[in-house]
């Protein structure tokens, strides 16, 4: 015969058994699931975040000697040929000089104003350019149209005036007057000097006379 007092015992046992059981499951079961919730929330939010991501790809490596491709450069400033070219007129020397960039660029011999009507030292600019131009005759105010016997040659370029004389440079017929003080103040030069310089200057030139 079973002891009635064991058998009860037994069951409370069992029943305390079953119900730790029960709790450890359902334990189990709540981590899982939120392990699982978890676990699926970091994968959305990383596929969300690859999702954003750009398709990058390898940059293109320069070639060498080609670094301004890639490199910002300072703008150059344009040049200036106003600013660039100076003319410097030396008396003593009969000669005038041009400049570029502080090089010399040509020279060329002239004839300078002789005693009493020498050419002004100074620092003066390029006011005008004529291709052919008349001559006007100081005294008479006769006019000489262009052509060989013009005094002025092909070519005026002048950077001086008192507001009634002028002073410049310019071809000449009187080819023994060169290298000489000769002239009323201009600067005479050969006509091939005087078209070659002519070229090489603008208005606003600088012109400085040296003695």
């Amino acid at each position: 015969m079973v002891n009635s007092k064991f058998l009860f015992n037994k069951l409370i046992v069992l029943s305390l058994s079953a119900a730790a059981l029960s709790v450890a499951l359902q334990q189990r079961a709540t981590a899982q699931s939120v392990g699982s919730n978890a676990s699926n929330s970091a994968a959305t939010e990383r596929s969300k975040s690859e999702a954003k991501l750009p398709n990058l790809e390898a940059p293109e490596l320069p070639p060498l000697g080609e670094s301004f491709r890639y490199i910002p450069q300072e703008p150059k400033a344009a040049e200036n040929p106003v600013e660039e070219v100076r003319l410097v007129l030396r008396l003593r020397e009969r000669r005038v000089y041009v400049y570029r960039k502080n090089k010399v660029q040509a020279s060329f011999p002239v004839a300078v104003g002789k005693q009493g009507w020498e050419t002004p030292t100074g620092s003066f600019k390029v006011t005008q350019m004529i291709k052919d131009p008349v001559w006007e005759h100081p005294w008479t105010g006769e006019l000489v149209p262009a052509g060989p016997d013009n005094p002025l040659g092909t070519r005026w370029i002048g950077f001086w005036t008192d507001g009634k004389n002028v002073i410049g440079f310019h071809g000449t017929p009187t080819l023994d007057s060169i290298g000489r003080a000769a002239s009323h103040g201009c600067v005479r030069m050969f006509d091939k000097d005087a078209q070659a310089l002519f070229e090489k200057v603008a208005v606003g030139t600088s012109v400085i006379v040296e003695k």
